[in-house]
């Protein structure tokens, strides 16, 4: 299916590399083409802004814990700006405990968007969030 998408040149993320290797990926995509986001009742649609939507990410496991999120959702910033994507929207975890499962984290990390100047947009639960950034 990934292959699919990626020969009809639809955007589907972005790729984190050291020394030609991929480390890490994070998917975002028009909120739209997110069909069970947009059909979710947790995350509904706040507004009728057009959103780009970050819903996951994977980092290998040997460079996890070393700011690689962080950097492509930077990456995520820089690649919206040049397409002129007005809106970042995203679904992170609260981790509620000094240390939560990588299960349960490959939404990304609330900390890690609010350091990179997302803001709280809606909170349903104690561990998800919606955050935004307007660009």
């Amino acid at each position: 299916m990934m292959r699919q998408l990626v020969h009809k040149e639809q955007p589907q993320g972005l790729i984190a590399s050291m020394d030609n290797e991929p480390i890490g990926w994070i998917a975002m995509a028009p909120r739209e083409d997110y069909l069970k986001l947009e059909n979710a009742k947790v995350f509904k649609r706040i507004d009728d802004k057009p959103v780009w939507s970050i819903t996951c990410f994977f980092i290998k496991k040997q460079f996890r814990h070393r700011g690689v999120s962080q950097q492509l959702i930077k990456g995520a910033i820089d690649f919206a700006k040049k397409k002129k994507i007005k809106t970042l929207e995203a679904y992170p975890a609260i981790p509620y405990a000094e240390k939560v499962p990588h299960a349960f984290l490959w939404v990304g990390v609330l900390s890690s968007f609010l350091k990179n100047g997302f803001t709280i947009v809606q909170q349903n639960s104690k561990s998800r969030a919606m955050v935004r950034l307007d660009l």
